[in-house]
């Protein structure tokens, strides 16, 4: 069994599914993204109903495998992203102080430890899973994001009955 692929329509446009040979979910791409071979498209119910219920406000925290394929820092960025609750953020700087010093780069100093974070941030391969958009900017702004500052809005105004800068 290979890889396997989707399409799915979401109320931020086609978003591209891509699971790996087990199961897991590895990647969430916005319109615009390539697609992978046709040969392994087929669908992945288990995740487009979990899609379904976030966007219809009926799921905060996904229940789905997924495999993060990255060096050890963006690892440990994207699996703090993790802890983010539903209608929470925080921002790109309080991501950098709750990591471990040890988790950066040893030639990087601590004024660009935010700038790092971000630029991690913004290659999180399963967007809206991994909950990226809950990443603001220190004075609460919008900040770049990999499908556009408008989807990010978009996935902030769905949860922002519980919005909350932390």
């Amino acid at each position: 069994m290979s890889e396997a692929w989707t399409e799915y329509e979401s109320p931020l446009g086609l978003l591209t599914i891509v699971v790996s040979s087990e199961g897991a979910l590895t990647a969430l791409r916005f319109p615009g993204g390539s697609a992978p071979d046709q040969a392994d498209r087929r669908p992945l119910p288990e995740v487009t109903a979990q899609l379904d219920e976030y966007f219809a406000g009926a799921r905060q925290d996904f229940d789905l495998t997924i495999e993060l394929r990255g060096n050890p820092f963006q690892l440990r960025v994207w699996e703090r992203l993790r802890e983010i609750p539903y209608g929470k953020t925080a921002s790109y700087g309080k991501i950098a102080a709750d990591l471990d010093e040890a988790a950066f780069p040893a030639d990087l100093e601590p004024h660009e430890r935010a700038r790092a974070v971000g630029a991690e941030i913004g290659r999180t391969p399963v967007p809206i899973v991994v909950p990226c958009h809950r990443v603001l900017g220190a004075d609460g702004s919008l900040t770049g994001y990999g499908g556009g500052l408008e989807r990010k809005q978009a996935l902030l105004d769905l949860e922002s009955d519980q919005l909350v800068l932390c």
